[in-house]
Formats: C-alpha cells, sequence, structure tokens
C-alpha cells in the first residue's frame, strides 16, 4: 500500500451561516481504496470556512501518511475557485483558511485541487452529515 500519491474527497456542512457545523473527507489510494475517512464537528461556523476546513483536514492527515502527490476533490466552487488563483479571497474570515492551505501544498512534490458535482462528492458529504447530525 502506498500512500506517498493520494485522492482527498472533502466536504463542509454548516446548518445555518454561521450555525452547527461538520467536516467529512475521504482519503483514498490510486486503486480507489479508502486509506482514511474524517467525520467531526465543528464550532459553529460559516458553510465556506467548514469547505476549507475539510480541505485543510483532509490535507494534513494526507501528510502525516506520507503523502507527496495529493490530489483534492471538493464541492465547494469558490474554495476551489480560489485556491487555484482563480478568485480573489475577500472574505477576512476565509484569509487564514487559504493561507493554511497554501502552507501545507507547499511543502507537496504535487498538488491539485478539482471542483466536483456534490453527487461525485456523496461519501465526504456522508461523513460531514453524520457528524453534523449528532449535534442534534
Amino acid at each position: 500500500m502506498s500512500t506517498d500519491k493520494l485522492i482527498i474527497y472533502t466536504d463542509g456542512a454548516a446548518r445555518g451561516n454561521p450555525g452547527p457545523a461538520a467536516i467529512g473527507a475521504v482519503l483514498k489510494d490510486t486503486a480507489n481504496k479508502t486509506i482514511a475517512t474524517i467525520s467531526r464537528r465543528l464550532a459553529p461556523t460559516t458553510n465556506n470556512q467548514a469547505e476549507y476546513l475539510a480541505i485543510i483536514s483532509g490535507l494534513e492527515k494526507a501528510v502525516s501518511l506520507g503523502a507527496k502527490n495529493i490530489i483534492v476533490k471538493s464541492d465547494s466552487e469558490l474554495a476551489v475557485k480560489q485556491i487555484k488563483g482563480q478568485f480573489k479571497v475577500k472574505n477576512t474570515a476565509l484569509r487564514p483558511l487559504y493561507q493554511q492551505v497554501v502552507q501545507l501544498t507547499g511543502k507537496l512534490e504535487s498538488f491539485s485541487i478539482t471542483y466536483i458535482p456534490r453527487e461525485q462528492n456523496r461519501q465526504a458529504d456522508d461523513l460531514a452529515n453524520k457528524a453534523l447530525d449528532k449535534l442534534s
């Protein structure tokens, strides 16, 4: 099992904006085998902050597993476009989260992030919602 290259599916969710929030992430190897999952509640936050925190948590876990080449797939068009440099990070609450992503990805040999429709992100979405449901 090689964890040098990992694909991370991430999702953040908030009920209310801001409101109770959670993240989900699925880390897979190149053979599509699940290596790790993350399902965690957050302090009340916005949906966009939760999306960033899901990406950060997935990256941190991948790096801790020894990954040097990472592909992130997220259903947050805003976070993906900001991380790719296509949108400016105007929201002051998102800037430090964006900077964390930049710092984490700067340690990698290769990194890419891709927007995927929610339908293709079910496992990460389910993990985020499972953690969020524990709040009720």
